[in-house]
C-alpha cells in the first residue's frame, strides 16, 4: 500500500468527527424502543421525512431509523455495516450503558475487547446490526510510532469491569451520560480499493492495518472509520437491503465541505451537491454525507 505522506491539504480536517449513522430498519417501532431501552438513547426533534426517528444523547444524534419495509435483510457476506461505535464519556457511562444493553431481551452479546486505546463491548440489534459501546483511554497513554497507533485486541474480563465501574447513579440517569458517533467500521470487497477512496480521495490518514482491516482516522485520532474484508472479500457493489443506510461526516468548516468537493470532481466521484451538504457513494454504493457540523 502507498505510504507516501500525504499534503496537508489533501487530508480532511483534524477536528472532523462522525454522525449519526442511518439504517434502513423493517420494524421501526420495534427497533426505535430497542435503541432507546438497550442503548439509553433518547428521540430528537426531526423536521425530516415521517417514516424515521433519530435517536441520541443530549443533542447529539447517534443513529438515524428509516422505516424501508419490503427490503430483503442484509447478508454477512456483503459490503455495509461492521458495526456503529458509540463512544461514551466515561468508563461509569459505558459500564451503564452496557448493562442496558446487556438486560434487553432482544440484545445479543458477542464479545468484548481491550484494544490498548479502548475498551469495547460488542452486541447485535435485533436486525442484526453491530453495535460497539465503547470508552477510550487518554490520548496521552496511546502508543505511537510513524504516525500510527498500537492497537491490539486483548480479552478482559466483563463481570469484573462492571463490578469496578457500574454507578447506580450512572445507570439510573445513562440516557443523560454524554455519547456520541465514535467511529463506524464497514464491511468492504477489498482494501486496497477502499484505501484509494477513503485516504486517497476522502483524505483520512492511515492509523493502523491488521490482515484484512485497515482504520483511518482524521486528527490522529485511533480510527473514525475502519473497514474490513473479514466475512465480505470480494463483495461488489451493495444492493438495497436492511442495514446500513448512511454514514456522516462532519467538518468544522464550510471550506473544508469546498476542499473535499474538489477532491471527489478530481477523482470523478459523482457528487450530490445542495451547497451546505456533499453526498456520494463509496466503491460499495455505501452512502457517505459530509457537512458542516
Amino acid at each position: 500500500m502507498n505510504t507516501a505522506t500525504p499534503h496537508a491539504d489533501d487530508l480532511l480536517a483534524a477536528a472532523t468527527t462522525m454522525g449519526a449513522v442511518t439504517l434502513h430498519v423493517g420494524d421501526l417501532a420495534a427497533m426505535s424502543a430497542y435503541y432507546r431501552e438497550a442503548i439509553a438513547l433518547t428521540e430528537l426533534p426531526d423536521l425530516g421525512a415521517p417514516d424515521r426517528v433519530v435517536l441520541g444523547r443530549g443533542r447529539t444524534p447517534v443513529v438515524v431509523l428509516r422505516h424501508t419495509p419490503g427490503l430483503p435483510a442484509t447478508s454477512r457476506h456483503q459490503a455495509g455495516l461492521f458495526h456503529t461505535a458509540v463512544l461514551f464519556d466515561t468508563e461509569e457511562a459505558l459500564a451503564a450503558a452496557v448493562v442496558h444493553a446487556a438486560r434487553h431481551p432482544l440484545s445479543r452479546f458477542v464479545g468484548n475487547a481491550d484494544h490498548w486505546v479502548s475498551r469495547a463491548f460488542y452486541f447485535t440489534d435485533p436486525e442484526d446490526n453491530g453495535i460497539e459501546l465503547y470508552w477510550d483511554r487518554p490520548r496521552d497513554t496511546w502508543q505511537r510510532s510513524g504516525g500510527r497507533v498500537a492497537m491490539g485486541t486483548d480479552w478482559f474480563d466483563p463481570q469484573a469491569y462492571l463490578q469496578q465501574h457500574l454507578d447506580e447513579s450512572a445507570l439510573a440517569g445513562a440516557s443523560g451520560q454524554g455519547a456520541q458517533v465514535g467511529h463506524v467500521h464497514l464491511q468492504v470487497g477489498d482494501i486496497p480499493t477502499a484505501q484509494r477512496f477513503y485516504v486517497d480521495t476522502l483524505g483520512f490518514e492511515v492509523m493502523a492495518d491488521l490482515p484484512g482491516a485497515l482504520f483511518v482516522a482524521a486528527g490522529g485520532y485511533h480510527h473514525h472509520l475502519a473497514v474490513n474484508t473479514w466475512n465480505s472479500a470480494g463483495a461488489g457493489p451493495r444492493a438495497a437491503s436492511l442495514g446500513l443506510g448512511q454514514v456522516a461526516l462532519t467538518v468544522p468548516g464550510q471550506d473544508d465541505v469546498e476542499a473535499l468537493r474538489d477532491r471527489l470532481r478530481h477523482a470523478r466521484v459523482p457528487v450530490r451537491d445542495d451547497g451546505r451538504t456533499l453526498r456520494f457513494d463509496d466503491p460499495w454504493k455505501t452512502v457517505v454525507e459530509v457537512s458542516v457540523g
